[in-house]
């Protein structure tokens, strides 16, 4: 279980494990079918046999090259080999920043108020926040930051109070460790450029002739020995319905596609292959929110608010289903969320959640109070309203969203990796519903994953092949 403890607060939530519980073990080999596309299979299962290709016509090569996701033949027996995530990518060992000793986790829950915090004064370096003394300070804060510190007061004790009882339960059972930080011997990751560039890749599918929708398939079930053209993988949802994992390969690029899952790699323009398909019952949005340091960093493309309501869930969502949006820590963006987006969509806010990141030794990864970044991200649970004869006939059959819980993880530290939602909505949602996320970028056995980078985090590179005889 991807859920190491589960207390009233919230969940402690083991992120590294939920992706390896997917079983990407490599049982069968097959040859070559030539020099542009390679067939391999990935099984959860050690009695599983299939093989995958996506047909890469700009990945031609002068012959074939055995890769990392290669099952070897050895005197006629094939070994067995699986994949796992590397796991430098959460040896997360010591806060970002460190907090003073008074305002650490283990110090105890001591409260802050909007005004204590006014009258304070901080100093700024790039990368750290100082409080220098209490005393009152000489620059005013903006409107936007006097709308941060009122929220944070108010959720400040809640965050406090309930990550320290779950990493108190992750401490006792060994998950976490004290001694973490003194004993890391954390390694430097260097990954430079991995894939093929998805989210341009989208961008020139623009420019493929118009695809004639009675003509064409809206879903691509990948089987034995299937080849897939670029303009059939980027205009229709691509699913793996069988009990095995896949590799596909895309423009030369090895991706790993979880058993039970489904994806379509398109732009936020190319999203009718999704309304064809079915309706969700639970949908997950991730919007790349505008904000200065995305501009700054030219990290990926962000969203207006305008163009984020275009988003058609209302088309997506079944009756009654769950909406959990992603939010940051603007406030601007939480009203949004609540007071526009939501009502656009007919969904009623019912809750907010918080995901709180951890070190391995059980601290915040951010002070707590800092004035630049939180230890902690929003989460708005809502669900898509009916008429009322229709909601008041079937309200006895939907579980009720608690207001207020906690997520508590060690982040991954590939920049918007989130932690999976699977196992703590599963206590709010019926078995086998239909799962949507939007703006995906990684993807899940029983969901439908939605985004131009959506396959980034499954590229071979993220993970580590180990042999098994």
């Amino acid at each position: 279980m991807s859920v190491v403890h589960r207390l009233t607060a919230g969940w402690l939530v083991d992120h590294l494990s939920f992706i390896n519980q997917c079983g990407y073990e490599i049982c069968d080999s097959f040859a070559y079918p030539g020099s542009v596309t390679l067939n391999t299979s990935v099984s959860s299962t050690g009695d599983c046999h299939g093989t995958s290709t996506f047909a890469a016509t700009s990945s031609s090569r002068d012959g074939p090259i055995p890769g990392p996701g290669d099952a070897i033949e050895r005197e006629g027996k094939t070994a067995k080999t699986r994949y796992v995530f590397r796991e430098e990518f959460f040896d997360i060992s010591k806060p970002h920043i460190a907090a003073a000793p008074e305002q650490q986790l283990w110090q105890g829950c001591s409260e802050v108020s909007l005004t204590e915090i006014n009258n304070m004064d901080f100093f700024f370096f790039p990368h750290s926040l100082f409080i220098l003394q209490k005393r009152k300070r000489k620059c005013v804060f903006n409107q936007g930051e006097l709308d941060a510190l009122e929220y944070h007061s108010k959720v400040r004790k809640l965050i406090w109070e309930g990550t320290l009882h779950l990493v108190q339960e992750g401490l006792k059972s060994g998950f976490l460790h004290h001694t973490a930080a003194e004993l890391s011997c954390r390694k430097n990751v260097v990954l430079g450029h991995i894939g093929c560039g998805l989210a341009e890749l989208c961008e020139m599918a623009k420019q493929f002739p118009a695809v004639n929708e009675s003509d064409h398939q809206t879903v691509h079930v990948l089987d034995d020995e299937t080849s897939v053209p670029e303009q059939d993988l980027l205009s229709c949802v691509t699913e793996n319905s069988s009990n095995c994992a896949k590799i596909v390969v895309l423009m030369g690029q090895k991706y790993l596609v979880p058993p039970k899952s489904s994806f379509l790699l398109s732009d936020i323009s190319c999203l009718q292959p999704l309304q064809n398909k079915k309706k969700y019952d639970v949908i997950v949005v991730d919007p790349p929110w505008e904000n200065k340091s995305v501009k700054r960093s030219n990290r990926y493309s962000h969203l207006s608010s305008w163009q984020i309501k275009q988003i058609p869930v209302p088309a997506l969502a079944a009756p009654n289903c769950l909406v959990v949006t992603w939010v940051t820590n603007r406030q601007k963006h939480l009203r949004f969320v609540k007071d526009e987006l939501y009502p656009h969509w007919s969904v009623k806010t019912l809750a907010e959640w918080h995901w709180v990141k951890i070190t391995r030794a059980g601290e915040f990864v951010l002070p707590l109070d800092s004035l630049h970044k939180k230890p902690y991200e929003v989460l708005v649970l809502g669900r898509v309203q009916e008429d009322v004869k229709e909601a008041l006939r079937k309200s006895e059959h939907v579980l009720r969203i608690p207001e207020h819980k906690l997520i508590v993880s060690i982040p991954c530290s590939l920049h918007s990796h989130k932690p999976p939602l699977t196992a703590v909505l599963a206590e709010f949602i019926k078995p086998d519903v239909e799962c949507l996320e939007l703006f995906a970028r990684n993807l899940q056995p029983g969901w439908t994953s939605w985004g131009n980078e959506v396959l980034k985090f499954q590229h071979i590179d993220y993970f580590t092949l180990l042999q098994n005889e």
